[in-house]
Parts: C-alpha cells; sequence; structure tokens
C-alpha cells in the first residue's frame, strides 16, 4: 500500500488530479467485473488491464462455450503459441481442442482492444486430487505464453496471478492448493514469492509436509496429462524434483538453464540450477496455497504501483482477513471451518 502513495508523492499535482480521476472513472468497470465474478457459476469476465489491451477470464470453456466460440479461442491459444513455438509442437492439453480438457481449464486471453489480436494467455487447469480421505481441488497454474512482440509491457501481474485472485474471491476467500511445473527460475521464484506455505523454496523455513507428499503423488498418478509428462517420467518425493519430464507431448517447452528466463532474487536461480539436470530435462513440482497472506501480498507486489482498484481491493482484504471473514465461515453450516465440520454431509 506503500508503494501506492510514495508514486503518487512522486508525480506533479496536475498529474496527480489527472491519474486519481483516470482510476476513479475506471472504479464502475471494476466494481461490475468482481460482481460479475460472485455471481457467476461459470466465470466469464472481460477487463481493462492495460490501457489498449483486453483481458478475458473463461472458466470451464469445454462446459460454457458453443463450438464455435470454443474453436475460436483454442485458435487464438495457438495464435500465441505459434509465435513463439515451432507451429503443431505442443499436442496436449488445451491445444487439443477437445471439450473434456478445456472442461477443467480456466483461460486467461489478453488481446489488443483495437485489432482483436491475441497477444498472450495463461491456461489453468482444476484438478481433483485426493486429500486425507476426501476430494480437493487443486488449481494448476498452467502454461504461460506471451508474443516476443509485446513481452516487457507489464503483463505478468494478470497472467500469473489475476485469475487465481478471481477464483479465490469467488470460493469465500477459502485457502486452495495451487500446484506449478517448471524448469524456469523466474516462474519457480514468482510462485515462492507470491503463493503461501509452498514447497519446494529455498525458505529456510519451506518444510514438505504430509499434504504435500500426498497432493504430489495425486497429482503425479493421474494428471500427469495436464502438463504434458509422460508416464516413462520419474519423480523423486524427496524433493519434487520430475526427472526426463519432456517426454509427453511438452517436447518444445524445454529449455536449457542459460537461456530459461532468470528471476531478479538469485537464490532462486542457484536453487534450480543445483536441483534441476537441464540436459536430462527435469521440472520442479511446487505446491503452495492461496491465501488472503498470498492475495495481499500479490496486490502490494505484483500489481502497478498507483493502481487505485488495487488500493481499495488491499484495504478491502484487510478488513475481511480481520473482521468480517471468520464471522462468515462459522455461520456457513454446509463446508467445514478449522475443526467444525459441515451439518450435511462431508461438504469441503
Amino acid at each position: 500500500m506503500a508503494s501506492f502513495w510514495n508514486g503518487i508523492a512522486a508525480m506533479g499535482r496536475n498529474e496527480r488530479l489527472v491519474r486519481v480521476r483516470a482510476a476513479l472513472a475506471r472504479l464502475p468497470n471494476h466494481a461490475a467485473f468482481w460482481l460479475k465474478a460472485f455471481s457467476q457459476e461459470n466465470i466469464d469476465l472481460t477487463l481493462r488491464t492495460h490501457t489498449g489491451l483486453q483481458t478475458r477470464i473463461v472458466e470451464s470453456p469445454g462446459l460454457a462455450l458453443s463450438q464455435d466460440d470454443l474453436d475460436a479461442l483454442v485458435a487464438d491459444l495457438r495464435t500465441v503459441a505459434g509465435k513463439t513455438l515451432p507451429a503443431g509442437s505442443l499436442a496436449y492439453g488445451i491445444f487439443s481442442g477437445e471439450r473434456e480438457r478445456l472442461s477443467r481449464a480456466v483461460v486467461t486471453l489478453i488481446r489488443e482492444e483495437a485489432t482483436g489480436r491475441p497477444i498472450a494467455f495463461n491456461a489453468l487447469a482444476v484438478m481433483d486430487v485426493e486429500l486425507d480421505g476426501e476430494q480437493q481441488e487443486v488449481t494448476h497454474l498452467g502454461l504461460v505464453m506471451v508474443d516476443p512482440d509485446v513481452q516487457g509491457q507489464g503483463l505478468s501481474w494478470v497472467l500469473y496471478g489475476l485469475t487465481t485472485l478471481v477464483l479465490f474471491a469467488r470460493d469465500g476467500l477459502r485457502p486452495k492448493w495451487i500446484s506449478n511445473v517448471t524448469q524456469v527460475p523466474a516462474v519457480f521464484g514468482m510462485v515462492c514469492d507470491t503463493f503461501s506455505d509452498v514447497f519446494p523454496s529455498p525458505d529456510p523455513v519451506a518444510r514438505q509436509s504430509f499434504a504435500h507428499l500426498q497432493l504430489a503423488r495425486g497429482i503425479m498418478r493421474d494428471h500427469r496429462a495436464v502438463f504434458g509428462v509422460g508416464d516413462e517420467a520419474g519423480f523423486d518425493e524427496a524433493r519434487f524434483v520430475i526427472t526426463d519430464a519432456y517426454t509427453g507431448g511438452s517436447d518444445a517447452l524445454k529449455k536449457s538453464y542459460d537461456v530459461a528466463p532468470k528471476h531478479r532474487d538469485e537464490q532462486y536461480n542457484a536453487f534450480c540450477e543445483r536441483e534441476l539436470d537441464y540436459g536430462r530435462g527435469d521440472d520442479v513440482l511446487q505446491l503452495g496455497r492461496v491465501d488472503l497472506a498470498g492475495a495481499r501480498r500479490y496486490l502490494q507486489r505484483e500489481v502497478p504501483a498507483g493502481s487505485m482498484p488495487a488500493l481499495l481491493a488491499t484495504s478491502a482484504v484487510l478488513a475481511l482477513q480481520r473482521l468480517v471473514l471468520p464471522v462468515f465461515h462459522w455461520m456457513d453450516d454446509t463446508r467445514a471451518f478449522g475443526t467444525l465440520r459441515p451439518r450435511n454431509g462431508s461438504g469441503r
């Protein structure tokens, strides 16, 4: 929150007035966006996140969209992928166009407003994994691609966090498990910085819990196809490293350490270089949670400074955390809250 005021203070008086008025003018659109996020059964939202750019978030497109709309969405994803990878080099997950695969996906697509040209996307996947004898939803952070012509335009805060924040808010701000598979130090570090209780991590307090291990075993047993890892790939349970990972349709994504984008914090680069065999094609499987603390970090660190909607959202998160949310969760007798169990059924 301090970054907002520091950014405003550094501006001249006229510039401050212009920025504040522009932010206030955007508030109705942001309010409508969040109202839709809470009310829609399957999210299909459009928001102007950058000047001249439009972001669309579509949940379960394989269930919610007509065949023509689904084909158009997949074509847009392939267009972005085609700018960075050889044609036809990706054959798994969302690129297959299969409704079954896309029914468990959440797609974030950024396009130019003027031309409609797709320039970047993130494809999350929702996996059902058993934890302590009950099915738990794990949101896999999935594949992110950006047209090389527009890299460096500050799209990462949308592609790596906005959708998970929307899903977290829509689910009543209840902690949600996330997973990530990568060999890119920049992405590895982003997950460590953004989410809570992340393992593995170079943080000396990071520990592998039994919940981490259960979820990792379930993901590697039942959901390898989500991130393009073949059955023959190994898994080191102590380090959460997938060995020889690029054999299940994701071969074109394999990178050497030298070309993999690095994180500004050297500890994440050193961790990946030490733990992963890039010649063989290793990946790290990360597990963590999105919760109120993680949401606050995302809003304060990742959303551009000077964003009035981000400031208001941060304040709302703090208010909910301290005053409203515990009462709201305690009074809901349909879902578990701490040691309390739902009145009817197992709930989630």
